[in-house]
């Protein structure tokens, strides 16, 4: 007689997992391989997920640092996180041929960050120093014109040309409620700052954070399927603290469960970074399935029916 498995119930967030800005770079890549073969390149990680990269990496992309690591006679795509101006500046003055897969959601801020620099206006960037995304938003204008700063304590000390004539845009990754107070705090050292129309945060950043917040009080432990060079995704685990879960860990894969630490519990919240695609979270499921009982409760607090074009070069014929 084999002895019964322990009951756990498994809080499923919904949203979680890929979103439609990964969803299309990833596209982007596929579509690239069957429009000109292998190989095409990809700066920097198309996005941040060590399993979709070696996917594509298994069927030719090429993923490199720099621009100058690429051939002049292949194409390269510019990765999800989107790429300084000097970028495609350099692939066009190559006449490289090059696909931008920069989110939609990223290039409204590029936008927005050049439309007020042409109106004269100084800018601050809420974001994490050395972030693709804010190598990239920072690289759209000149040096100087884009100040950074990652802490509510940097906007005490960040020196400003003009006070009267400033405005600020956000990564579009950061939790939602530490740069809340990020803005606070510029409003309140220079009234006249001007902000964006809507907040920068992406809707798959703001919708996977608030997933948790509503799952992480019933759980006695939350796994982030996501990777650690993931900004959105260890955002995720540091909203399942606050929001009540104290133990809340990033995983890569089910192999990365500490099983030993999760022993007695009753239940487990599972969510994924907007770049960890659907088998990693169904692995981990699976995971579970084969140590307990287990009752699988979805928690839904928003529906996400977003799709972006890929670039029309792709969807023209060679």
């Amino acid at each position: 007689m084999t002895d019964r498995l322990p009951p756990l119930t498994l809080y499923l967030a919904a949203p979680r997992g890929f979103c439609a800005g990964v969803d299309r770079a990833i596209k982007i890549v596929e579509m690239a391989l069957e429009k000109w073969g292998a190989p095409v390149y990809v700066r920097h990680e198309i996005v941040h997920n060590k399993y979709v990269v070696d996917d594509l990496r298994a069927k030719g992309a090429v993923f490199v640092e720099e621009l100058e690591d690429c051939p002049d006679d292949r194409p390269v795509i510019f990765s999800a996180h989107g790429v300084p101006k000097s970028v495609p500046a350099e692939a066009s003055r190559r006449e490289m041929i090059y696909v931008d897969a920069t989110c939609p959601l990223v290039s409204k801020v590029h936008i927005e960050a050049a439309r007020h620099h042409e109106n004269g206006l100084q800018m601050v960037m809420i974001g994490h120093a050395g972030h693709p995304e804010t190598v990239g938003t920072m690289g759209q204008l000149p040096p100087g014109e884009v100040l950074l700063v990652e802490t509510v304590e940097d906007v005490a000390h960040v020196e400003v040309r003009d006070p009267q004539r400033l405005a600020f845009v956000t990564q579009t990754t950061l939790s939602v409620d530490d740069t809340i107070d990020i803005v606070a705090a510029l409003r309140t050292r220079f009234p006249a700052i001007v902000g964006p129309h809507k907040e920068d945060i992406c809707y798959a950043t703001t919708n996977r954070q608030e997933a948790v917040k509503a799952l992480a009080p019933k759980a006695d432990a939350l796994l982030v399927v996501g990777a650690p060079n993931s900004s959105n995704s260890k955002r995720l685990v540091e909203v399942g603290r606050r929001a009540g879960c104290a133990y809340s860990q990033l995983v890569q894969r089910a192999t990365e469960i500490d099983w030993r630490a999760l022993e007695g519990i009753g239940s487990v919240g599972i969510t994924a970074g907007a770049s960890a695609p659907e088998v990693l979270i169904e692995e981990v499921i699976d995971a579970f399935r084969a140590r307990y009982d287990v009752t699988v409760e979805l928690v839904e607090t928003a529906q996400e029916n977003v799709e972006f074009k890929v670039p029309r070069v792709l969807r023209e014929p060679a």
